[in-house]
């Protein structure tokens, strides 16, 4: 979708090099969510690790994505200061 409108993405590939602490703060005020808004909670992983969400603040949130970060949705597309998930792919559509 991205290359039919000639927008070449940079594709972060965090399950190789997880994401830092910073990045997810910065990721998360671009999307205007909780990282608790912008996890798979479907995933098998997610589901072992029993987070309760009532009970954990961002910053571990955001430690369980570190160590696990197949557990964040994704995409995740960004543009300046803006960010959306990419599902569905129309989404990506408000950023531009």
């Amino acid at each position: 979708m991205l290359r039919t409108k000639k927008i070449e993405p940079t594709i972060i590939e965090y399950l190789k090099k997880p994401l830092s602490l910073e990045e997810l703060n910065s990721i998360a005020k671009k999307l205007n969510m909780s990282p608790k808004n912008f996890i798979r909670k479907n995933d098998t992983k997610y589901k072992e690790l029993n987070i309760d969400e009532d009970k954990i603040g961002n910053d571990e949130m955001f430690k369980a994505i570190i160590d696990h970060p197949r557990i964040l949705e994704r995409p995740i597309i960004i543009s300046g200061e803006k960010a959306v998930i990419g599902r569905p792919p129309e989404n990506v559509l408000d950023l531009f």
